[in-house]
């Protein structure tokens, strides 16, 4: 109770006013530990995970769960979304836990100083972190590095983005030395010094600061003084509880014991989840991925054929997606075979019931059989390899870099992982162009990483979601019917306006109404 007392605040400009002392609570290692643990608890969390993904091309929403998630993304939100007030609640309440725990650390005596230096390292890791997702949304936001009294976070300013991004590569730079290459069994899943690496690579190439996200993999790829990584063997099975903990992983989101989640029962069948399916893929991220030649399915040499459109393509298409005629095994170990077109037998699964898929297909990425009454211990992977070595890849590309070397480790490496035997889609063609290999290389990242919330981050950086987030959100292609269909009879599930205004997020009103020296609020807003 004391130290949910202690941590529970969230408003930025709410700070608690009934401090504890040194002498009531900062007194043993133990308090240390607890309270870096509840700083973890707003490091990230499931509904966010899984949310973000709605925001991109990649998925659908068709309800107002996740705080307003789907307004965003049709682009009918304002600063009283729930999404986003929640978001800068929850990262400055975890901002606020993090400072009080590094305000108070050197009060407690007898704490092995070696132990001390990597609770701080931890607690600045999650601190970096918060402040890098609340200026990828924000833009310009309060820079909080201290325990605020209530005047302060009653007129505090935003700081310019530039610098909030300069602070977080600072910390998670010098923390890194603090953070242990590994931990023991009992301490899995703390952050490690890898994960500081990574996460500073993820940042710089949101800067594009390609130079910096090639030394920052390099970190990881080139040597194995800073964790000995590498690509899982079973991509199908990466994302369950059996794999946790492979030398993939580097830095995920704990579940387990009493920690658990059940956001798969708003993505599975519902003849599986038992709920409506409201997190659907869209026929865009489907299209996407490639034939088994590596070609893309307008490439007329691909040998797509628009009536079989799930033959001979990217292994992960089945992996990640349940589409007509997909077999899964339920929950109770019954084999379904989904069947999402109109006029199937049963119709619970397919786009003419109510509850069921919109787009007509439907998300089996962390699906997780293992669940008890559909509440999900596996843990979420928020940094994995893959990911370094597709930075790593496209960072080199953009440095006009890319070589067969380079591509064998990245590239190369992640298709034959995912299955790929083809040479045509394993070898290196030193032939394509700069333009032509990046858009091989972002194919490949949406794919590999789809279903991870990372699409969101990409398409902004990319500086291509007026594009991809404006127009049409369409589902399988049907024949005829009652639905709605483009010209070339792919349903069309919601149209989405993505205007300039909403390359970043509002400041909150409710702040804007607490502290008046936060405004003006983004241009547009």
């Amino acid at each position: 109770m004391l130290i949910a007392a202690m941590f529970a605040c969230e408003d930025l400009d709410q700070p608690i006013t009934r401090e504890f002392t040194e002498t009531s609570y900062w007194r043993t290692e133990q308090d240390a530990v607890d309270a870096l643990t509840s700083c973890y608890e707003n490091m990230f969390n499931s509904e966010y995970f899984f949310a973000d993904e709605a925001l991109s091309d990649n998925a659908y929403l068709k309800s107002d769960a996740f705080g307003g998630v789907s307004l965003i993304g049709n682009g009918s939100y304002d600063a009283r979304n729930g999404r986003v007030t929640g978001e800068w609640r929850y990262y400055y309440g975890g901002i606020r836990k993090c400072n009080l725990l590094l305000q108070n650390i050197d009060n407690i005596t007898g704490l092995d100083p070696q132990k001390k230096s990597r609770i701080i390292a931890e607690t600045r890791f999650i601190r970096a972190y918060a402040h890098f997702r609340l200026s990828t949304w924000y833009g310009d936001v309060p820079l909080v590095d201290k325990v605020l009294s209530l005047s302060e976070a009653r007129t505090i300013t935003r700081t310019p983005h530039a610098d909030v991004i300069a602070f977080v590569l600072d910390e998670l730079e010098i923390i890194q030395p603090d953070l242990p290459v590994t931990y023991a069994t009992t301490d899995r899943g703390r952050i490690t010094r890898a994960a500081a690496i990574g996460m500073r690579a993820r940042v710089n190439m949101v800067q594009n600061n390609w130079q910096a996200v090639v030394a920052d993999c390099e970190k990881l790829i080139n040597t194995t003084d800073n964790g000995s990584f590498s690509l899982y063997p079973d991509y199908k099975n990466l994302f369950t509880v059996e794999a946790e903990y492979n030398n993939e992983v580097i830095l995920d989101l704990q579940y387990g014991g009493s920690r658990l989640q059940s956001m798969q029962r708003f993505f599975l069948p519902q003849t599986v989840g038992k709920l409506r399916s409201n997190l659907v893929p869209t026929q865009a991220l489907v299209d996407d991925y490639t034939m088994l030649n590596g070609r893309h399915i307008d490439d007329p040499a691909s040998g797509f054929d628009e009536e079989n459109p799930f033959s001979n393509r990217d292994p992960r298409l089945e992996f990640t997606i349940l589409h007509h005629g997909s077999q899964i095994t339920d929950f109770d170990g019954v084999n379904q075979t989904i069947l999402t077109e109109p006029g199937s037998d049963p119709q619970t699964n397919t786009i003419e019931d109510q509850g069921a898929s919109a787009s007509g297909y439907y998300f089996q990425k962390y699906y997780d059989r293992s669940a008890v009454n559909y509440s999900s211990g596996v843990n979420l992977i928020m940094l994995r390899y893959a990911d370094v070595l597709l930075m790593y890849a496209e960072a080199k590309n953009e440095l006009n870099q890319m070589t067969a070397d380079v591509w064998d480790k990245t590239l190369r490496a992640i298709r034959a992982r995912a299955g790929f035997t083809d040479a045509s889609a394993l070898n290196f063609d030193g032939s394509l162009s700069q333009a032509d290999q990046r858009a091989v290389i972002r194919r490949e990242r949406r794919v590999e990483l789809a279903f991870e919330g990372l699409r969101i981050f990409d398409v902004r950086r990319w500086q291509i979601a007026e594009v991809v987030l404006n127009g049409p959100v369409k589902g399988i292609r049907v024949e005829s019917g009652q639905f709605p269909r483009d010209e070339n009879g792919y349903i069309i599930v919601e149209n989405r306006i993505f205007q300039p205004k909403h390359q970043l997020w509002p400041v909150p009103q409710y702040e804007l109404d607490q502290n008046p020296d936060l405004a003006p609020n983004n241009t547009g807003w």
